[in-house]
């Protein structure tokens, strides 16, 4: 919990000056207005600050811009309802595609319909939007401040991280842990790749990032050698694990497992439009998810002005919240619980500070601590920070005048019952048919792209082709990893789909981090190809056409175990 201190921090002041700004100028309105940008202060909290200079600007602006359109289409109720809608999918489609990070989505279409909201201020679309804007600003400053303490700090933590999680899967080999071990350890693996390189310029490395670079390339060959140990039966190396932890920390020269080649070019991150091209190819997770919301937003907004409800556009946004991370059901049927729960305590906590009407300097300081303790609970105790997070919205929305507070809170309850009624339903329906087929799909995807790696162990492993096949590979199994978990916290139907696929799911993966490890022991140890051309080219066809039957349902239950001991051979 204390490495959330200083994003709690920067969250509370980004939200505490706007108010400040506007109780100083007479406008208290307006300065709660403006608090809608400090949700900028919640995003790039783990990238590297030229990187998430960018991304904040770009989320400030598009916060600015949802606001904005929202108030726009406040005038027709079912235009506010559709503008809000589209808002949620697009904001969906690009967050989850581009690998935003939290808080996600669900920040924009809670923008949107802010927008709506507070369209009653009678102010002009794009004045509401400036405000945003100007809040926005500040969060800006705020996050980017850290930058003049120490310019490298979210690289330093990234490569910590995974020095961390390399050592945990090491020490996991050969326990009941030992998968999920590997799989914490891929990701953060990716994850410090992306702080060093997918999230750097192309060029212009300093003296700091090089031996961070070199400390991820020794803790990536750690891993591949555990990896190999462990597929022949030796186990891992009794200090791996306490090497991995010092290289992590800077405490141990890289240059010990592995040195680094500096001269050749970096593998960036695939471009964004391949990136959103992808994210909307049939069968993508992303695209499902886009579905349930574009199903669920306008439904949960109809069906709260159907009913009566004075704010239709919260109950979207209960909705969007519900979905828009593409959990796996249990993860979504809880956080439906949790906010629903939440919301209505919540509620209790918005009526007595609604009935105190705090102004100034108190505004701003109960403001800044519901902020704080939002940031410091919403990882591990959603639940419980559901309702802070009710009771800031609330305040934000009605702080600058007297409300009927018996009436608002029946609304907002209200709404959110109806959002999350909604969310979990198009879920639950759904999920049925979407998720049916993922893991299978999941299975077919990371044997093509073995099928993909294979070729290059018969050539040079230290190309960009090579290089990216291997990137790609690494990230199959990760996401095969996650549809294993989704099935196994599916309903009765995917868990014994789960449960008929484990073991060539558990194959294929091995099979798949086998491939990796290999790829990195020619690539880091110059051992020449481990594989002939013809050999490698039987294997890749081979494959290739066992990802063609799989996708073709071609593959019976009663070869699960055949498959099983052909790829483990």
């Amino acid at each position: 919990m204390a490495s959330r201190w200083p994003l709690a921090v920067r969250a509370a002041t980004s939200t505490a000056i706007p108010v400040l700004v506007g109780s100083a100028v007479g406008n208290v309105g307006a300065g709660l207005i403006a608090t809608l940008g400090a949700f900028t202060a919640r995003f790039g909290g783990d990238r590297p600050y030229l990187n998430r200079g960018v991304q904040l600007a770009v989320v400030s602006v598009s916060l600015a811009a949802a606001v904005a359109v929202g108030s726009w289409a406040a005038q027709v109720t079912w235009l506010g309802i559709a503008v809000v809608s589209v808002v949620a999918v697009a904001a969906v489609w690009l967050c989850n595609a581009l690998a935003v990070g939290p808080p996600g989505a669900y920040v924009f279409a809670l923008a949107c319909a802010a927008g709506v909201g507070v369209s009653a201020a009678k102010l002009a679309p794009w004045q509401l939007g400036a405000l945003v804007l100007c809040g926005g600003s500040v969060a800006w400053l705020v996050q980017m401040a850290g930058a003049l303490r120490e310019r490298r700090r979210p690289e330093r933590v990234a490569v910590a991280a995974a020095g961390a999680a390399v050592a945990t899967y090491v020490e996991a080999v050969g326990s009941a842990g030992e998968t999920a071990a590997r799989h914490r350890a891929a990701a953060a693996l990716h994850a410090a790749w992306n702080a060093l390189i997918g999230f750097q310029p192309i060029s212009g490395a300093d003296g700091t990032l090089q031996r961070l670079r070199a400390a991820n390339h020794a803790l990536h060959v750690l891993f591949a050698d555990t990896l190999t140990a462990t597929a022949v039966g030796e186990g891992a190396s009794p200090d791996a694990a306490d090497a991995a932890r010092r290289i992590g920390d800077l405490m141990a020269d890289p240059a010990t497992v592995s040195s680094r080649v500096t001269d050749r070019a970096p593998l960036g991150r695939p471009r964004a439009a391949a990136l959103l091209r992808a994210a909307l190819r049939p069968g993508s997770h992303v695209r499902h998810v886009m579905v349930r919301v574009a199903i669920a937003a306008p439904l949960a907004g109809t069906a709260a002005t159907l009913l009566g409800i004075g704010h239709a556009y919260w109950a979207i946004a209960a909705a969007v919240l519900i979905l828009h991370q593409g959990a796996d059901r249990s993860r979504t049927l809880r956080r439906g619980l949790d906010r629903l729960t939440g919301t209505w305590v919540g509620l209790i906590l918005a009526a007595g500070i609604l009935w105190l009407h705090p102004q100034g300097w108190w505004l701003a300081v109960i403001l800044a601590a519901l902020q704080m303790t939002i940031q410091m609970l919403v990882v591990r105790h959603y639940g419980l920070a559901s309702v802070f997070i009710t009771a800031a919205a609330l305040t934000i929305a009605s702080g600058s005048h007297r409300v009927d507070v018996g009436e608002l809170l029946l609304a907002r309850g209200s709404d959110t019952l109806v959002g999350c009624a909604v969310g979990v339903a198009v879920f639950l329906v759904l999920s049925q048919f979407q998720e049916s087929t993922r893991l299978l799909d999941s299975i077919a995807a990371t044997v093509d792209a073995v099928a993909a790696a294979v070729p290059h162990l018969a050539a040079d492993t230290a190309t960009l082709a090579a290089r990216t096949a291997r990137r790609d590979l690494q990230l199959a199994a990760i996401d095969l990893r996650d549809a294993v978990d989704a099935a196994a916290a599916g309903p009765a139907r995917m868990r014994a789909t789960g449960e008929r696929l484990a073991p060539a799911a558990l194959a294929v993966e091995h099979l798949a981090y086998r491939a990796v490890a290999a790829c990195w022991e020619q690539d880091g140890r110059a051992s020449g190809p481990l594989l002939g051309p013809a050999d490698a080219d039987a294997v890749a066809r081979q494959l290739r056409e066992l990802a063609t039957a799989l996708r073709a349902r071609a593959f019976d239950a009663t070869d699960v175990a055949a498959l099983d001991s052909a790829l483990r051979s």
